[in-house]
């Protein structure tokens, strides 16, 4: 080979050199941007809502002790009635007793509930709506529009990211039968319980934020009477949005504010 081929060989290596750890490093910015600081700064900012809600709504109601109420195997609520009020029967028959009346809408994108799940260490802002810029990208849990509002009748149904943008239902996958659930509105504060669960389903199975949840692709999976239910949905498996995550908790207790 001429010098002046072997030259200009040399140099074209170099240059593609170049431009190989100049794209290593972008993909490495894009890396760290996704998993690090979109969860810092999703995470800053949900905390300051929920902080702006108690705020605004005044200290929360005195802590349910420990094990008061709890549900009972057939589904319906025991325990302190000066602490909980009386909660409707499993299949939806009664009318809870307070609030008597629906609270306004909350417009789209606003926050205004909490959420906590003491399992898995949560306590996240709700919002209406589940638009990604709005919602689910800013830390906050999304209702899903046309389900129920928290402790009415019906399916009270929320999504959330499992990886980056705080990433509030990452460790959704760990709650088990049983396991409480909080939602606090400038109202009330009510408790469901963690019921059941569908590890893997298509994002258009819309059978799970149904009134009477049920998948509509394993059918075997949900319940068959009115209630007052409530619905957790995430992606899965992690870092991919192929399918979702279900969990499933019925109304159990509630506090007045």
């Amino acid at each position: 080979m001429r010098p002046g081929g072997r030259e200009l060989l040399a140099r074209g290596l170099w240059v593609s050199a170049e431009l190989v750890v100049s794209l290593g490093l972008v993909l490495l910015l894009l890396v760290v941007h996704q998993l690090w600081w979109t969860n810092r700064e999703a995470r800053h900012e949900a905390g300051r809502t929920v902080q702006a809600l108690q705020r605004e709504w005044g200290p929360p109601p005195p802590a349910v002790p420990s094990g008061v109420p709890s549900a009972d195997p057939a589904g319906g609520p025991t325990g302190d009635p000066a602490v909980s009020e009386p909660l409707p029967s499993a299949t939806g028959s009664e009318a809870p007793t307070a609030p008597s009346a629906p609270a306004p809408a909350p417009r789209w994108d606003q926050a205004y509930a909490v959420l906590r799940i003491p399992r898995i260490g949560l306590t996240a802002p709700v919002a209406e709506g589940t638009s990604k810029g709005g919602v689910l990208d800013r830390g906050y849990v999304g209702h899903y529009t046309r389900t129920a509002q928290a402790g009415r009748a019906g399916n009270f149904a929320l999504a959330g990211h499992r990886n980056t943008h705080g990433e509030p239902f990452r460790r959704l996958d760990r709650l088990r039968r049983g396991d409480r659930i909080t939602v606090e509105t400038r109202d009330a504060v009510y408790t469901y319980t963690v019921d059941k669960s569908l590890a893997r389903t298509a994002p258009s199975d819309s059978g799970v934020i149904a009134p009477v949840p049920r998948s509509n692709i394993t059918t075997s999976v949900g319940y068959s009477e009115p209630g007052y239910y409530l619905t957790l949905t995430t992606c899965t498996p992690e870092f991919s949005s192929r399918y979702r995550l279900v969990v499933w908790g019925k109304l159990t207790a509630m506090r007045p504010r």
